[in-house]
């Protein structure tokens, strides 16, 4: 499912969750890749923690360490800091995440040694960029619990697939039928591309195939 999730684009999953009453899907328009063509999908591994005035440093950073350590192969860490000063990811995270297969990161909350990570690819989405640790000022509460980023609930193993347009939470329940949906709407959507391309109007387009 990943590899077919990787191929599809994100507004196709949008529209098809919109078709369901899904309404609340899309992560909020500040979540962005760190550089342009980065793509990720996987079910999610939830993290959620909050602003602190002053943490134990080493308390603090054991608890990331530990839940770092737990993200399994294939999985999306997704953090809700709640927290919008400081970087909650850096470079050793991003290696030591690459290195046992989790297939990216995103996160409500900022990011810091962006040109070592776009060095290495792994896919990062995030909502600001910052030099300053957030091991003294924000603390990891729980893993695997349910989330909200935004509007947006997020479930232990939802599926999470981001691309250039932003990021997508499919509900894990209905993740394979609307995967199956979403690329029938993107082969259907490649024939009006031709159509529109050779001369249609795109009003006689959308009446002949049902969408545009």
């Amino acid at each position: 499912m990943r590899e077919r999730f990787l191929a599809i684009y994100t507004a196709a999953l949008a529209d098809v969750l919109d078709a369901r009453g899904f309404r609340e899907q899309t992560l909020p328009p500040s979540i962005r890749a760190l550089a342009p063509g980065m793509r990720l999908a996987g079910p999610a591994f939830t993290v959620t923690g909050h602003a602190v005035e002053t943490a134990d440093y080493d308390t603090a950073l054991r608890k990331v360490l530990q839940m770092l350590g737990e993200v399994p192969a294939g999985h999306v860490a997704v953090y809700a800091c709640n927290h919008d000063v400081s970087a909650h990811l850096g470079e050793l995270s991003v290696t030591s995440l690459e290195a046992r297969g989790v297939a990216g990161c995103v996160l409500d909350g900022g990011c810091r040694d962006v040109r070592f990570i776009l060095d290495q690819g792994f896919p990062v989405f995030c909502a600001h960029r910052a030099p300053d640790d957030s091991t003294l000022r924000w603390q990891l509460e729980a893993t695997e619990v349910p989330i909200n980023i935004g509007a947006v609930r997020i479930e232990p193993g939802d599926w999470i697939v981001g691309d250039d347009d932003g990021v997508v939470v499919i509900p894990h329940s209905s993740a394979e039928s609307v995967l199956a949906e979403a690329e029938e709407k993107a082969a259907t959507e490649n024939e009006i591309r031709l159509a529109v391309r050779d001369g249609m109007p795109p009003l006689e387009a959308y009446e002949r195939f049902g969408t545009f």
